[in-house]
């Protein structure tokens, strides 16, 4: 099972944090899953122009390719002004529509605030949906104060985080069990 976590957005580092912390989650509990953390702050991605997703070069082949090849993607995204940041939403424009087809999505959000908590529900799980994705009901939000020192220091914060991962985990082998069980039905 592939894995991609999409760390979605080029400055600060508590989004960072918790991918990481994520990340790591999955490699210990899931030692046989193929894990890939995309940072955007690594990458040098231009604007989408319309293209289709195969024809563009260098990190932005790379950031599209490794999503459209994944079974599951945990995106990671902070709230800029009650919003997703640019470079996420840009990710989503240079994927085809329909790239989340038979593909688990999980969220993690972090906000300088609780007032940002319905964000995810109103921009960001309407954009998933709309690319056909598998969405994990339950999002992990995490607010300024569970940070000290680039750590979370909540362990309730650590607790939903690994039920995250879990709930990635199993929705995605069912998914692919179901899957696999409906193509059995056809012999060609």
């Amino acid at each position: 099972m592939k894995v991609v976590g999409l760390s979605g957005s080029i400055v600060g580092s508590k989004t960072r944090t918790a991918m990481n912390y994520t990340i790591q989650s999955i490699s210990d509990n899931y030692p046989d899953a193929e894990v890939t953390l995309i940072d955007l702050a690594d990458y040098q991605i231009p604007f989408s122009d319309g293209r289709n997703y195969l024809e563009y070069e260098g990190d932005t082949k790379y950031v599209t390719q490794t999503i459209m090849d994944a079974d599951a993607i945990i995106i990671g995204t902070p709230i800029f002004q009650a919003s997703i940041p640019a470079t996420l939403k840009n990710v989503f424009d240079l994927l085809p529509q329909q790239a989340f087809l038979d593909k688990v999505v999980s969220i993690i959000v972090t906000a300088g605030s609780s007032k940002h908590y319905l964000i995810p529900e109103q921009q960001l799980k309407p954009i998933l949906t709309y690319m056909k994705a598998q969405i994990v009901q339950r999002y992990a939000f995490i607010e300024e104060k569970d940070f000290y020192r680039k750590e979370i220091t909540n362990d309730d914060v650590l607790m939903r985080l690994d039920r995250l991962v879990e709930d990635t985990m199993v929705l995605t082998e069912t998914y692919t069990k179901m899957r696999e069980a409906e193509e059995a039905k056809y012999d060609f």
